[in-house]
């Protein structure tokens, strides 16, 4: 086969075969394409899309590309399940929903990424606990899975190494918003990772890749079919990221936030609850450690009402060469901004809307972030407490506090703050953080 042939044949818009995608990724892997072709054949796609079955290809091409984990041989007494998410501003889920998960019974192999752009990365949350290792080698990674019940690293060079080059060629070639290649992008790693089930949660709005409910039903459709014909049994829900999910953004103070979460320290935020108990729900049941949805959310509840998921936290934070007391001391292993200063309304009024990806750009303006792949990231700074969409302030009263490196900063991200917010009359109706359930 000549790839220029296949590449001329999907820009024409025809169907390609499972032969010819299977040619294509194994030709990324091993750089036999030029990076023109890749290139080529992204640009193709992004124009021409893909059918289903040219989806479950495209994954099954990518996973074919490294190694696949086999936990069957641990001999686990429970289920291998995982979610994955869509990106968001203020998004530290993942970090809470693991441990209640492993505290049922289910074993949560999550392979995570770093934040690029606008959306915040769990691994480098995860980063911010001295001593974590968020690389382990693939043997400490099945053992820390087999003996915790959890284990959040980065994706290893040997599951879908084809991905990682594709993604990097469309990063640059503004081919990165492909449904297809997005959905055999996600799903790849997924599948290489060896569940038995995922659960996606595909965030919709202003601070997520989609920002209408179209698109977020077009990706959440594309993901569960093509999962579901690749083997994987998927289900997605469809939520809101129109403002801040819980109360902090930034890397060592949504730690905090989600220390405080699993120890039921505080009020837990309402919307944020919501998402981490529904994923909870979805994904003991498709486990089959519940026998519905709403019996998962019971036991998911459960499970961080009395501690078993926070002591599943630590013992994953510890396992993972975190300190041994962090749940205790987590203060003493987090660092802190020097400057933390609160950001004020300058009217009176209801907070009518809030431009989350304007607040996640804010924090990475402080340092918080990255604008290309290899910047360095201040893991002190971000906001904490920001206000909820429908609360009513009055002028001078904190619409969130800024941690900041230095006044310069902390001014400046006050000024986007403010500039995301919109204060007005009336209070909106309240938005439900729910929107949709693809099965």
């Amino acid at each position: 086969m000549l790839p220029q042939e296949i590449i001329r044949k999907k820009r024409d818009g025809g169907e390609l075969s499972s032969e010819e995608i299977s040619f294509i990724a194994h030709r990324i892997n091993d750089n036999s394409l030029s990076e023109g072709q890749v290139a080529a054949f992204a640009m193709a796609v992004f124009f021409q899309g893909m059918t289903t079955a040219e989806r479950v290809a495209m994954t099954l091409g990518l996973v074919n590309s490294g190694i696949t984990l086999d936990w069957s041989d641990l001999g686990l007494p429970g289920p291998v399940i995982d979610k994955h998410s869509s990106g968001g501003v203020g998004d530290k889920v993942s970090l809470m929903l693991a441990p209640i998960v492993a505290a049922c019974g289910g074993f949560v192999p999550m392979i995570s990424g770093r934040g690029l752009g606008h959306t915040g990365g769990t691994l480098d949350k995860l980063s911010a606990i001295s001593g974590y290792d968020t690389q382990p080698d693939v043997a400490t990674f099945r053992k820390v899975v087999r003996d915790v019940g959890c284990a959040i690293i980065g994706q290893t060079d040997n599951l879908a190494p084809a991905d990682r080059r594709l993604y990097g060629v469309r990063d640059v070639t503004a081919t990165v918003e492909s449904i297809p290649l997005i959905v055999s992008s996600i799903l790849s790693k997924k599948v290489a990772a060896g569940l038995e089930g995922l659960v996606m949660d595909v965030k919709c709005g202003s601070g997520a890749f989609c920002d209408t409910e179209a698109m977020a039903r077009d990706l959440a459709q594309g993901l569960v079919a093509v999962a579901n014909q690749a083997g994987l049994p998927t289900t997605a829900l469809i939520t809101d990221m129109d403002s801040v999910l819980g109360r902090d953004v930034g890397n060592a103070l949504e730690v905090v936030e989600t220390v405080a979460y699993l120890k039921g320290e505080g009020t837990r935020d309402p919307r944020l609850h919501e998402v981490v108990i529904a994923l909870a729900g979805e994904m003991l049941a498709l486990g089959k450690l519940a026998p519905s949805v709403a019996a998962g959310r019971a036991r998911a509840e459960a499970a961080l009402d009395d501690g078993r998921a926070a002591e599943k936290f630590a013992r994953m934070v510890s396992a993972l060469g975190g300190p041994d007391d962090f749940l205790e001391h987590s203060g003493r292993y987090l660092s802190r901004a020097p400057v933390i200063k609160p950001c004020t309304a300058e009217s009176t009024g209801h907070v009518v809307s809030m431009n989350a990806r304007q607040v996640g750009i804010a924090v990475v303006e402080l340092g918080g972030g990255r604008s290309h792949a290899d910047d360095a990231v201040d893991v002190s700074v971000g906001l904490t407490e920001v206000i909820g969409v429908g609360t009513h302030v009055r002028a001078g009263s904190p619409l969130c506090v800024v941690h900041a490196a230095s006044e310069d900063d902390a001014d400046a991200a006050i000024a986007m703050v403010r500039q995301a917010v919109r204060i007005g009359d009336p209070a909106p109706p309240a938005n439900p953080v729910m929107i949709g359930r693809i099965t």
